[in-house]
């Protein structure tokens, strides 16, 4: 991380001084950034030229008093509160009163680390991700008594890293971090209910939703002895707070050494750095295919009795289902036990099919059975929806199946952290899409599935779990009630006094 960033500021045209407790560290980071360099000078990025004004830009700070005449420190060390602390008190006697301090933590408190400083207005958080030249975002966190004009000025110096800078308030996880705590617990909470395995969520999220890599293969990228502390801490730093809840799965992983990629099994076995995954199993071939009958409160209706209509299926049209059909039902949030109980349906012949996203936009079909489907039944509705190629992942029974569950979750969060005023909805989207790569930022992502479906979604499955973690953020409640967007900003309230009489 000190590596990227010293990198980064020296191409940006800072005089940049390397400092490590470790002897011998700073001289060999110190060379791995000018092969870096190297590596891109061979590749026409930038010429000879540029290449010896980075160069003699990076030097080698001996001691911490060599930083006397530093403007800004960036302190990239262990995320220990203790060491960092000692490290600025240290740091702080040595440079000028106007000298910038700025911490890279990703999960402590920036006032926390700042309380013992004799000057704590000129201190702030400034976290940058790995591979920082690449990860083109900078989360700039203000701590209770950091004043305005350093986030500005350290704002400004991100973009002429060639960074975005997102303001954040000074909240466990900031932004990036906390907006990503749905993604992989709710995905761990789908498996640990036996709903699907690690392999078909992945493929769901990815092929249904667009996620670049499943929550199973980017936990096994990050590797468990990060992701599950940062589960840990940020459930702990909010007191227990129900949406951020750990799984006991990843901490049993941890503990068993079972880290991911680094350590060649996780969530699944590598071999040379190669994931290996068991294929999918081929849609089953029905000789006589079953009349299919579609609830009448089915979600997208219309929409699935057009494709049913495509893809060759045989359509009942009556008010209820003749004995022999396939009765498929559509929920959002709810499950398929509580649809065909509610709805007074024959449960051994009920599947539900998950169509919050339009199936024009997917690339799979997600079915669900729920505990008394009968097998024929299940294979009936199988080889109906893979008919024209298209793979369909068959799951157990679930509230809101597995993308309704995952993206609910993803766009309450986000939603609730601009209730909370952590950050500025249009920060927010920045930060997640260049943080953590998803296919749109969580309030888009909430817009683009419809504000009203996220609603109903996360009711429903509030009511099948009775899990406050379910609850809906006031800030997506009112705006989905009203139908406005999730990007939608209040106008601002000012006090203004009284004119003296």
């Amino acid at each position: 991380m000190g590596r990227g960033i010293a990198q980064i500021a020296a191409q940006a045209g800072s005089e940049v001084l390397l400092l490590d407790s470790v002897q011998g560290a700073a001289e060999r980071g110190r060379d791995a950034i000018v092969a870096q360099w190297q590596k891109l000078h061979e590749k026409n990025k930038f010429d000879a030229t540029q290449f010896d004004l980075f160069v003699s830009r990076l030097q080698i700070a001996g001691s911490i008093e060599a930083l006397k005449g530093c403007d800004l420190v960036i302190e990239a060390v262990i995320e220990d509160i203790g060491i960092k602390r000692k490290l600025f008190a240290e740091v702080e006697s040595v440079v000028a009163p106007d000298a910038t301090l700025v911490t890279n933590t990703s999960s402590l408190s920036v006032t926390s680390i700042a309380a013992g400083l004799q000057h704590p207005g000129r201190f702030a958080g400034f976290h940058f991700f790995n591979p920082v030249p690449l990860m083109k975002v900078v989360e700039v966190i203000a701590g209770f008594r950091t004043d305005a004009g350093i986030c500005e000025r350290l704002a400004a110096y991100a973009v002429q890293m060639g960074h975005s800078a997102v303001q954040a308030q000074d909240t466990p996880g900031f932004i990036v971090n906390h907006a990503g705590r749905g993604f992989g617990t709710e995905a761990l909470r789908i498996v640990g209910e036996g709903v699907a395995d690690f392999a078909t969520i992945d493929r769901i999220l990815k092929d249904q939703a667009g996620f670049r890599l499943g929550p199973f293969e980017l936990m096994d990228l990050t590797a468990l002895d990060v992701s599950h502390p940062v589960m840990e801490s940020i459930y702990h730093q909010y007191y227990e707070e129900p949406r951020f809840r750990p799984s006991v799965i990843t901490a049993q992983r941890l503990a068993a050494g079972a880290l991911g990629r680094k350590t060649g099994a996780g969530f699944y076995r590598y071999v040379d750095g190669a994931m290996q995954q068991t294929p999918e199993a081929p849609a089953p071939v029905i000789a006589n295919p079953v009349a299919v009958w579609v609830s009448p409160r089915a979600a997208r209706r219309p929409d699935l009795l057009k494709l049913i209509h495509t893809l060759g299926g045989q359509l009942e049209s009556g008010a209820t289902p003749s004995p022999s059909a396939l009765i498929l039902v559509a929920p959002l949030g709810f499950d398929v036990t509580t649809v065909a109980a509610v709805e007074r349906l024959d449960a051994t012949r009920t599947v539900g099919i998950d169509l919050m996203i339009d199936d024009a936009a997917t690339k799979r079909r997600v079915l669900a059975t729920n505990p008394a489907t009968r097998r024929d039944m299940r294979d009936a509705a199988h080889a109906l929806f893979a008919r024209d190629g298209k793979p369909v992942s068959v799951i157990r029974d679930s509230g809101g199946f597995v993308t309704q569950r995952v993206i609910g979750t993803i766009v309450n969060i986000a939603a609730d952290m601009c209730q909370q005023g952590v950050c500025s909805p249009a920060d927010l989207e920045t930060a997640v899409r260049l943080g953590l790569g998803y296919p749109q930022g969580p309030l888009a992502m909430g817009d683009l599935y419809g504000p009203t479906n996220m609603l109903e979604v996360l009711f429903n499955l509030q009511t099948v779990y009775g899990d406050p973690r379910y609850r809906p953020s006031p800030w997506l409640r009112r705006r989905g009630a009203l139908g406005l967007s999730l990007k939608h900003e209040e106008e601002s309230i000012t006090s203004t006094a009284s004119p003296t009489p």
